[in-house]
């Protein structure tokens, strides 16, 4: 091997001429290390896509989420709980009532999701670093207060400073009734608010988080709950506590960790990082067929050197060696090339930020990025393949050469 080794490097570093194989070789290793560089560099943007989306949806949603298999709500029993607390690595249990109402601000309104938690909510959750105005707290004293997202504030004109303005929420008491009378129709409940949050579009534009007393007392759902937020114990893997809630609740209900919560958007972002990778990797096979045609065209330049070889007592499996290590040193040096750059790149986007959002309203100021040490194995791996695959052709057109030289 460092035999074919020592002559391929001859064949493509050869200062003595420069002729138009050499060009192409050059072209195909350049190709080669742009795509492999854009490749890296997309496929960091990714992977910091998808841990953006994690981080927001963490600040907002629990490690582990129960809902009930058959309906909206199920009811909680004393004896549910504390079974429910004995399951190893449970920390905290959150109860959700969560459900649409009508809401009115001085003469606004809208239409807005009411999420009553417990009181232990804010313990267990980390929206302290998504507040943007006011205070994080369900209770003054003996006062419920509300924590709404900044599209409630912009919809509804909310000021968390007016301590005589009120979100005043309204619930239907039966859709059956044929009542005229709104009073009797509607559930009513005044309520102060006291601090703006801000973590994402889809949070902030309809929730408004209330104390679960205020929410069972509007939305009448007396000892019932929507769902179940779980914060696990330190230094025990969510996995196990899942599995052991799993087996506690039986097949009634669904225990979703974070990641389940929010499947469909992060298996969306997954599956597009997938198709760019198989793209690019199309790519570059694409651009490795300069590197076959070069090959060829060598071959053929070379074939009193292969005769030579063959005189010298090569034999016809290390000249197959010599064409397909001229593949890989032409293929390998711009993937090398394109690594290092598209790794500097990424790290400089990292500490330094090279390219901004854009955008106003854009949750970050640059865009996210990522390192996956298994992007660049399974990079590597995709371009020996093609690098394998592109110069088989060629070294078996030069083997035979060696063939006709013999005889």
């Amino acid at each position: 091997m460092k035999f074919a080794l020592t002559i391929a490097r001859k064949y493509f570093w050869s200062k003595e001429k420069k002729n138009f194989i050499n060009i192409i070789s050059i072209i195909s290793m350049f190709v080669v290390g742009f795509s492999t560089m854009a490749l890296i560099i997309i496929l960091s943007v990714f992977n910091g896509l998808e841990d953006l989306l994690r981080d927001l949806y963490g600040s907002f949603d629990p490690e582990i989420k129960v809902e009930s298999k058959l309906g909206k709500s199920f009811e909680l029993t004393p004896s549910f709980v504390e079974g429910l607390k004995k399951v190893p690595g449970v920390d905290e249990v959150v109860y959700v009532i969560e459900d649409n109402a009508y809401v009115k601000y001085g003469q606004a309104e809208m239409v807005a999701v009411i999420k009553g938690v417990s009181e232990n909510y804010l313990k267990a959750n980390r929206l302290q670093k998504k507040m943007v105005e006011g205070k994080l707290e369900l209770w003054n004293g003996n006062i419920p207060m509300a924590i709404a997202g900044q599209g409630v504030q912009f919809n509804l004109g909310v000021s968390p400073s007016n301590e005589y303005a009120t979100l005043q929420m309204y619930y239907p008491k039966n859709l059956r009734s044929k009542s005229l009378n709104m009073s009797n129709a509607l559930r009513k409940k005044n309520i102060p608010v006291a601090g703006i949050f801000a973590i994402e579009k889809q949070f902030d534009e309809k929730y408004i988080l209330v104390p679960i007393e205020f929410a069972s007392d509007l939305l009448g759902y007396k000892n019932r709950v929507t769902s179940l937020e779980i914060t696990t114990a330190k230094g025990i893997k969510v996995e196990d506590v899942q599995k052991g809630l799993k087996s506690y609740l039986g097949k009634d209900f669904k225990v979703l960790n974070e990641d389940q919560q929010h499947a469909i958007i992060l298996r969306t972002v997954k599956i597009e990082k997938l198709f760019v990778f198989l793209t690019f990797i199309f790519i570059i096979g694409v651009s490795s067929i300069n590197i076959f045609f070069a090959l060829s065209m060598l071959a053929i330049d070379k074939k009193k050197d292969i005769g030579m070889l063959f005189a010298m007592g090569a034999n016809q499996r290390q000249v197959r060696q010599v064409f397909i290590s001229e593949g890989a040193i032409i293929s390998l040096t711009g993937a090398l090339f394109g690594l290092v750059v598209g790794l500097i790149l990424v790290l400089l986007q990292q500490h330094v930020g090279l390219v901004r959002m854009g955008l106003q309203t854009s949750v970050i100021d640059y865009y996210p990025v990522e390192l996956h040490w298994a992007d660049f194995i399974f990079t590597a791996i995709s371009i020996v393949a093609i690098t394998v695959l592109v110069s088989i052709r060629p070294a078996i057109m030069a083997s035979r050469f060696t063939e006709v030289a013999h005889s």
